[in-house]
C-alpha cells in the first residue's frame, strides 16, 4: 500500500469520492532525522498499513493539514496512541470530538527536521455548505525537494475516470496544477492568498504530491506558478 517517492518520504491512496465524482484521495508520510514518522492527512487505517509503517519507524505524528482532511486521524490516533495528532487552527472548533493534542502555528519547533509548513491564508473552498474556509497547511520535505499540498491545487489527467476527466477539464484542473475554478469563484481575499504562494515558491522544490490527482514529478515550481497565476489574474511577482 505505503509506495516510496524519494528518501524518507511515501505515500499511500484509497478510492475516494466528492460529488458523485471519483477523486481519490491520499497521506504523506514522512520519517524525520530522529525516525519518527509524520503522517500528513490520514488514510483509513488497515492492519497492512500499520504494519508497513511500524517497518519504517515510530508513528509520532499525525496531521490534519486542513479543515476537511481529518476523517480518519482520528482512528489513527488510536491505534497509535503515543503519537501526536496536530490540527490547523479552527479544526478544534468545527469538531471539538477529535482528540487533538496540538495546533499548527502554536509552537515555534513545529517538525523543524527538514519540514517547513506556510499557512494558505485567506483560501477558501466551495463545500457542501457553500463557501467555507480552507485553511490549509502547506508542507515542504527539504531533503527530497518535496512540496506536499492537500486541496491548495489538483492534477487530474487520464488515469482517472472519463467523467472525472470531464468534470475537471470544466473546472480547471485536468492536465494543469491549478486550484479549480470553483475555488476561483469563492476566493475573496486573493492578496493574501498571493503572498502565502510567494511563501511557498520561495521554497526549493521540484515534486509536488497532493491529496486528489497525479503526482508532479518534474518542474513542480513552475507548474504551481502558472497555475495560481491564472488562479490570481496576475503574476505573484517577488516583491509587495
Amino acid at each position: 500500500m505505503l509506495r516510496e517517492i524519494a528518501e524518507d518520504i511515501w505515500v499511500a491512496e484509497q478510492p475516494f469520492r466528492y460529488f458523485g465524482l471519483s477523486v481519490g484521495t491520499r497521506m504523506t508520510v514522512i520519517r524525520l532525522a530522529n525516525q519518527e514518522l509524520a503522517v500528513i492527512s490520514p488514510i483509513q487505517v488497515s492492519a497492512a498499513l500499520i504494519s508497513q509503517l511500524d517497518e519504517l519507524g515510530t508513528v509520532g505524528h499525525i496531521i490534519a493539514p486542513n479543515l476537511y482532511h481529518y476523517l480518519f486521524a482520528a482512528d489513527f490516533k488510536r491505534a497509535h496512541p503515543t503519537a501526536l495528532f496536530w490540527a490547523v487552527p479552527g479544526l478544534e472548533a468545527k469538531k471539538p470530538d477529535l482528540p487533538i493534542d496540538r495546533i499548527i502555528g502554536d509552537e515555534a519547533n513545529f517538525l523543524q527536521d527538514g519540514v517547513e509548513f506556510v499557512f494558505f491564508d485567506g483560501f477558501r473552498t466551495l463545500g457542501l455548505a457553500g463557501f467555507e474556509a480552507l485553511n490549509e497547511c502547506v508542507f515542504f520535505h527539504r531533503a527530497s525537494r518535496t512540496l506536499i499540498l492537500t486541496d491548495a491545487a489538483l492534477n487530474f489527467d487520464e488515469s482517472f475516470p472519463v467523467m472525472t476527466q470531464l468534470a475537471t477539464r470544466v473546472l480547471g484542473a485536468y492536465k494543469q496544477l491549478s486550484p479549480t475554478l470553483l475555488e476561483r469563484i469563492a476566493t475573496t481575499e486573493k492578496e493574501t492568498v498571493r503572498r502565502s504562494v510567494k511563501n511557498v515558491l520561495s521554497w526549493d522544490f521540484e515534486r509536488i504530491i497532493m491529496a486528489h490527482g497525479s503526482l508532479v514529478e518534474r518542474h513542480g515550481k513552475e507548474q504551481l506558478q502558472r497555475g495560481y497565476e491564472r488562479f490570481l489574474g496576475r503574476p505573484i511577482g517577488t516583491g509587495e
